[in-house]
């Protein structure tokens, strides 16, 4: 259901935003409200508080966000509060995000290797993305993990490759147990 909400509401706002010609401004827009939700907690648990009245919430958005926010993220804004959604906010304007990303043809890349990647490799993991992707850029983020042993994993939205020695190791194993010594 949660998925549902943000993305009933997060399209919402994609699509006011290409209607009005506001993509760039309205994703700068929501990154700064999102940093300031991450790092206002109270305030998030205030407006999802069940015994302030709607009015109220309402009110603080407003005066917070009015003027210096666009109308189209401040309508969405108070519209969760007052369906009773805002506790989705977060869901909701990362679900915008990453709708503008694909609208932009950018993808989001996490890649994770056994050892640090130099600039060489980053560069050649970079330019194999876009080889394989449909995307016209790549944002990526680099991990280190020991545990893999060896080799990378990538992972893009939902699509995960996995070269990982420690992965190829477990098939290995699974192989092996499967076959049957006969004497």
């Amino acid at each position: 259901m949660a998925k549902l909400v943000s993305k009933v509401y997060g399209e919402a706002l994609f699509e006011a935003a290409i209607e009005a010609g506001t993509v760039d401004s309205l994703m700068e827009e929501v990154d700064a409200v999102l940093a300031i939700f991450r790092a206002n907690e109270e305030y998030i648990k205030l407006l999802n508080h069940p015994k302030i009245p709607v009015e109220e919430k309402v009110a603080l958005l407003e005066e917070a966000f009015k003027g210096k926010a666009s109308n189209q993220l401040v309508g969405l804004l108070t519209a969760t509060v007052e369906k009773g959604r805002f506790a989705e906010i977060e869901n909701i304007l990362a679900y915008f995000e990453s709708k503008v990303l694909e609208y932009k043809k950018i993808g989001i890349a996490h890649v994770t290797s056994a050892s640090a990647l130099t600039d060489q490799q980053k560069e050649e993991v970079q330019k194999r993305l876009l080889e394989t992707t449909s995307y016209e850029s790549i944002q990526t983020e680099y991990q280190v993990d020991a545990s893999l042993i060896g080799g990378i994993v990538i992972q893009i939205g939902d699509r995960v490759v996995d070269g990982s020695i420690r992965t190829q190791l477990g098939n290995m194993a699974k192989e092996l147990s499967k076959i049957q010594l006969v004497k």
